[in-house]
C-alpha cells in the first residue's frame, strides 16, 4: 500500500495533492497543514480521498509513508528534508531558492546511507526545465551551450522567491567555473502566445542542477521573468499573459558535421505545471510510477539527473502538461 504525504497546501500542493490521488498506485494521499483546520478544507475540496493531517515541525512524522512531496516555502524545506531523510523516506521539493536547492543536495551522503532518495527542484523552472534541457541536449551529439528561460510565478509565496532570486546575485557556468554576472541585464525572450516576448534577468538559481545534470555544456544560463502583480488595474489594460507560466530551453550543439539548436518549450498556467512535476515525482519515488526513473539509485539529485526525460515528459503530457518543438530560426 503505497502512501504519499503533501505538505504545503498552498497553490501548487493542492495541485500535487489532486495529482497523486489521480495516480493508479497510490493509495492514500495525506494532506499536512501546521493547522488542522486548513488541512481539512484542502481534503474537503479535493473530495475524493485525501486525508487530512496536522503536522507541526515538531510533530512526528507519519509511519509508513512511501514518499513525501514538499511545497513549503524554501526556508522551511531543508529541515523536512532532513526528516525525511532520517527516516528513510524519498522526498521530493518543489523549493527554489539557490540556497534551499544546496541544502537538498547536501544531504546526499545521507540519503545514500539511509537508502532513499531526495529530489530537489520539482517545479517548473527549476524542474520540467531540467528535464526539457536534458532532452534537448539529447537530440545533439555534442553540447556546448544550455539556455533555460522562466516566466511566471504560482501565488505570494512563489512571486517572493522569484523577486529574490532577482536581487540575488546573477551567475552563469562557463567553461567549467560558476561566472558571477554584475550586469544583470534583461534580454527578450519569446514564448508562445499569450505570453509572447517577455524581459527576463539572468538569475543563479538552478544552474547548479542544469550543469550536474548536463555536464558537456561548456555555457549554461537561467533567466527569471516575474509578471507585475498590481492587485488594481483597469479591466481593458489587464495583461493576459500575466496568469501563465512558460518555460524555454534553448540548446546549441553540433549534429554531424552542423553547428545546430534545439528549442523546447512548455505554456502552462504556472501552479499547474508544477504542481503536476511534483505530483508525478512523488508517485514515483513511491514505486507508483517506476517506468519514468533513469538513476533509481539512493542519493540527492536534481531532477533533470534521475528521470528518463522522453518516459517524464509522455507522463506529464497524458496529465495535460504538454511540451513542444519551438520551430523557426533560432539566434544564437
Amino acid at each position: 500500500m503505497s502512501t504519499v504525504l503533501v505538505v504545503g497546501l498552498g497553490e501548487v500542493g493542492v495541485r500535487t495533492a489532486r495529482q497523486l490521488i489521480d495516480t493508479p498506485g497510490v493509495d492514500r494521499v495525506l494532506v499536512a497543514a501546521r493547522h488542522l483546520e486548513h488541512a481539512r478544507e484542502v481534503a474537503a475540496a479535493l473530495h475524493d480521498g485525501a486525508e487530512p493531517l496536522q503536522l507541526g515541525r515538531d510533530d512526528p512524522l507519519p509511519p509508513d509513508l512511501g514518499a513525501i512531496a514538499s511545497a513549503v516555502p524554501s526556508d522551511v524545506d531543508p529541515a523536512l528534508a532532513r526528516r525525511a531523510v532520517a527516516a528513510g523516506i524519498p522526498y521530493a521539493s518543489c523549493a527554489d531558492r539557490d540556497a534551499s536547492l544546496g541544502a537538498l543536495l547536501a544531504l546526499d551522503a545521507d540519503a545514500r546511507a539511509r537508502g532513499t532518495r531526495v529530489v530537489a527542484g520539482c517545479g517548473l523552472a527549476p524542474g520540467l526545465a531540467d528535464v526539457l534541457a536534458r532532452h534537448a541536449v539529447g537530440a545533439l551529439d555534442s553540447v556546448d551551450e544550455l539556455h533555460v528561460a522562466r516566466w511566471g510565478i504560482a501565488g505570494p509565496e512563489s512571486a517572493s522567491e522569484a523577486r529574490r532570486a532577482q536581487r540575488e546575485d546573477a551567475q552563469e557556468w562557463r567553461d567549467g567555473a560558476l561566472v558571477h554576472d554584475k550586469h544583470r541585464h534583461a534580454q527578450l525572450i519569446w514564448y508562445p502566445d499569450p505570453v509572447g516576448a517577455r524581459e527576463c534577468e539572468l538569475v543563479a538559481t538552478g544552474v547548479g542542477l542544469l550543469v550536474a545534470a548536463n555536464p558537456g555544456a561548456g555555457r549554461v544560463t537561467a533567466r527569471l521573468g516575474v509578471p507585475p502583480t498590481r492587485r488594481f488595474t483597469p479591466p481593458g489594460r489587464r495583461d493576459p499573459g500575466a496568469a501563465w507560466g512558460a518555460v524555454r530551453v534553448e540548446a546549441w550543439g553540433w549534429r554531424g558535421t552542423a553547428r545546430t539548436s534545439v528549442v523546447y518549450g512548455v505554456i502552462e498556467r504556472t501552479a499547474i505545471a508544477a504542481g503536476t512535476v511534483l505530483g508525478v515525482t512523488a508517485a514515483w519515488l513511491s514505486d507508483a510510477l517506476p517506468e519514468i526513473a533513469a538513476a533509481p539509485e539512493p542519493g540527492a539529485y536534481g531532477l533533470g539527473a534521475v528521470v528518463d526525460p522522453v518516459a517524464f515528459l509522455a507522463e506529464l503530457a497524458r496529465r495535460g502538461v504538454k511540451a513542444a518543438a519551438f520551430e523557426g530560426v533560432a539566434v544564437a
